[in-house]
């Protein structure tokens, strides 16, 4: 019999109910009770196994906080960029936040980041990855991306309008009309 581990008790629950997106909160409430039924012992942190469990390509993460195991699925684990991987994107990006250019000079911490997020099946590779400052990487998190980019346009187009740019300011209104051709992000409003 193999030693019990948190995250084995977290995967015996996902493997006794295969195929059924469970929200997070069934999982933890279940495996907290239960760790402390086997071990006498308080489970600290069934968030982090959850987290693992999906890292290592063994549960379908199908929204916020809600999972999925599949018997018949082989996942690929999700990866980081290697250390040399983070070196070349950093290089290729010239220490700088390919969003805003602010970088180490302007005393700016810098992440390397997927631009197709790990989460949505995006790969550790040199062309998936990119510069952000610590700002614009949160932001990212935060929003969907095509949500970042047009937020990101809407105050370029401001801020060109308020340093009289005519170029920049037509650039931004042409990109921001191909959101609107295709009903991207309607939720953010953007007027001329």
């Amino acid at each position: 019999m193999s030693k019990l581990s948190q995250k084995s008790l977290i995967f015996e629950y996902y493997k006794n109910n295969p195929d059924r997106d469970i929200p997070h909160s069934e999982v933890v409430d279940w495996a907290t009770e239960e760790w402390q039924q086997r071990t006498g012992k308080i489970f600290r942190d069934p968030d982090r196994a959850i987290r693992m469990l999906y890292q290592e390509g063994m549960l379908i993460k199908v929204g916020t906080g809600v999972y999925r195991y599949d018997p018949s699925g082989v996942y690929k684990p999700q990866k980081d960029f290697t250390t040399a991987q983070r070196l070349e994107i950093l290089e290729r990006d010239e220490y700088q936040c390919v969003i805003c250019g602010k970088g180490k000079k302007h005393g700016v911490a810098l992440h390397v980041d997927h631009i197709m997020p790990k989460e949505l099946g995006g790969d550790a590779t040199i062309e998936n990855g990119q510069t952000l400052c610590s700002q614009h990487n949160m932001l990212k998190k935060s929003l969907k991306q095509t949500e970042t980019g047009k937020k990101m346009f809407i105050r370029y187009y401001d801020l060109a309008r308020s340093d009289q740019n005519l170029k920049l300011m037509e650039f931004c209104r042409d990109v921001l009309a191909v959101y609107t051709k295709h009903s991207m992000n309607d939720h953010i409003k953007w007027d001329e």
